[in-house]
């Protein structure tokens, strides 16, 4: 948990991906759309990659793809859903401005 809680807190935003994962780049591409600089940590290049995948597997709890997982100011967001669901509803804005992620 310590090494992501340290890559988490790295960054206003963080993007826990895998190479090639179709999701993570809608996931990467919607918060740049935003004029958000994510922090993208391939999981796949990282050193500590299979035990980062481990915690984030636990963290989502329910079998769903663990990948993309997002981190908005230190704290577990959710994967692609959750992201999407708070773009839609109004809620990632206000989320990225409360983190430093923006300054709009």
């Amino acid at each position: 948990y310590e090494i992501v809680s340290q890559l988490a807190s790295s960054n206003a935003v963080v993007v826990f991906s895998i190479s090639g994962c179709c999701m993570c780049t809608v996931a990467q591409r919607l918060l740049v759309s935003l004029g958000v600089g994510p922090n993208i940590i391939e999981l796949d290049h990282h050193a500590a990659g299979l035990d980062i995948q481990a915690v984030l597997y636990q963290l989502v709890a329910d079998g769903r793809q663990y990948v993309p997982a997002v981190f908005i100011g230190g704290k577990f967001l959710g994967g692609i859903e959750t992201l999407m669901a708070c773009h839609i509803n109004g809620t990632l804005v206000p989320l990225l401005k409360d983190a430093g992620a923006l300054w709009l």
